[in-house]
């Protein structure tokens, strides 16, 4: 890809990329919006960028990133996370509650939502969190975030459970008022006490406490009847077993309001990794076993899992670089995700390139009310784009990351694509494969 831009241009000309499994086609971007397509565009004045050979899906939107700010600054901050999001092709992404403080009442979402706006990589999207101080007593502010400026629709004590049942229930029934929907980290807490790893075989030959499946399974199973009851949106967080899967399929057939992510890394890694007892790979939900990494791909294809969440986790080096018992829980994922699952989805035969803008863009700006992304790349829409070469290969190496996190998983290996260019809203964040500048919030 070549491109000679000012960075005050509004006029882009995107040559002979193919929109997503489609045929090559030209896009014109002004003003933030793709105003044509077709074959063999002009436009005097417009910035003229050679995509052939590239791949454009529309920007993809994380619904689970932790930007830890405010208050876990050392961890990541908006403004770092942002630049991630942006050079792995996000365009929006939704910043987890579990920060400090909390993001539990309006004043919070809107600090976290500024935050956003200022740095210019991408939409940020504050989640709220369900329960005061996640601490699973008490609702939270729901309605004040979500009429907040930041208008809050997706709210999760993500890390924690909402684990009692008619909590979880008044949480539903709250959401319905305003459209939101409730996004639970399924993990029974009494069924997990202590646990380190998946309960399995690894587990009982390294002799650490296991974390079964049914401690997730149980939750889903629980909160699906629970939406069906009182006809509410649920969305489960980074599903990871073959009985999770099963459960949710069940639920989808029965017409009830759920959708459901899996994380990249769950895509590809299992728990026979633990066994180098290397603590980036110690995670909550835990990986796996390959018979769970083989339905999750399954799902995912066939569409009972309805999208890739990140659940980006970016940690200070100490916290991972610690025994195991002692590490925190949690691996980055934002500069990686397009990468593992061309790996294990697309390359592997199970979906191609359409299939990866409604995983990764169409349906998560959906499930998350996103107005202006998500959006087919056809004249009128916002011009939130991706441009991605499928054909490059290149070596994770974390320590050149724009995370502050270095706790990534693939460290050291070789995965195929890589984001070329990131458009927000008609404005070039990532260009060549680099940040260029970040877009500048009307009125501010």
């Amino acid at each position: 890809m070549t491109a000679t831009a000012p960075h005050e241009a509004t006029a882009f000309l995107v040559k002979g990329a193919a929109i997503g499994s489609g045929a090559a086609t030209d896009l014109l971007i002004r003003n933030g919006v793709i105003t044509e397509t077709g074959t063999g565009l002009s436009a005097a004045g417009a910035t003229v960028i050679d995509a052939e050979g590239l791949v454009a899906v529309p920007g993809m939107v994380d619904l689970h990133t932790h930007l830890r700010e405010p208050g876990r600054e050392d961890a990541e901050t908006v403004e770092t996370g942002s630049r991630a999001a942006a050079l792995g092709g996000f365009t929006a992404v939704h910043a987890m509650a579990n920060s400090s403080p909390v993001a539990d009442t309006a004043g919070v979402v809107e600090q976290v939502y500024t935050l956003g706006r200022k740095a210019g990589w991408t939409d940020v999207r504050p989640v709220g969190a369900v329960t005061i101080g996640l601490a699973g007593e008490r609702l939270a502010e729901l309605g004040a975030m979500a009429d907040s400026r930041a208008r809050v629709r997706v709210f999760s004590d993500d890390g924690i459970c909402v684990h009692d049942p008619v909590l979880m229930r008044r949480a539903l029934e709250y959401v319905k008022a305003f459209d939101g929907v409730i996004a639970q980290h399924a993990q029974e807490p009494r069924l997990t006490d202590g646990a380190q790893m998946n309960e399995g075989d690894v587990s009982a030959v390294l002799g650490m406490t296991g974390w079964p499946a049914v401690a997730e399974e149980s939750i889903i199973a629980r909160d699906v009847l629970l939406a069906q009851h009182v006809d509410s949106r649920l969305h489960v967080c980074h599903v990871s077993t073959a009985g999770s899967v099963e459960i949710i399929r069940w639920a989808k057939q029965r017409g009830i309001k759920v959708t459901a992510e899996v994380t990249p890394h769950h895509l590809w890694l299992t728990d026979e990794l633990v066994r180098s007892y290397d603590p980036v790979y110690k995670v909550n939900p835990p990986l796996r076993t390959d018979e769970d990494v083989q339905a999750l791909r399954a799902g995912l294809a066939d569409g009972t899992i309805d999208i890739i969440g990140t659940d980006h986790a970016p940690h200070p080096s100490e916290a991972k670089e610690c025994e195991w018992a002692q590490a925190a829980m949690g691996m980055t994922g934002l500069e990686t995700a397009l990468s593992v699952v061309q790996h294990t989805m697309i390359e592997s035969g199970l979906i191609g390139w359409d299939d990866f803008a409604r995983i990764t863009s169409l349906v998560p700006a959906r499930i998350g009310r996103l107005q202006d992304q998500g959006q087919p790349l056809e004249a009128g829409s916002a011009a939130n784009i991706t441009l991605i070469d499928p054909a490059a290969r290149w070596t994770v190496e974390p320590n050149k990351m724009a995370t502050m996190g270095r706790n990534s998983p693939f460290a050291g290996r070789e995965l195929p694509g890589r984001v070329v260019a990131t458009f927000y809203q008609g404005h070039p964040t990532v260009l060549d494969g680099s940040l260029n500048t970040p877009r500048t919030a009307e009125g501010e």
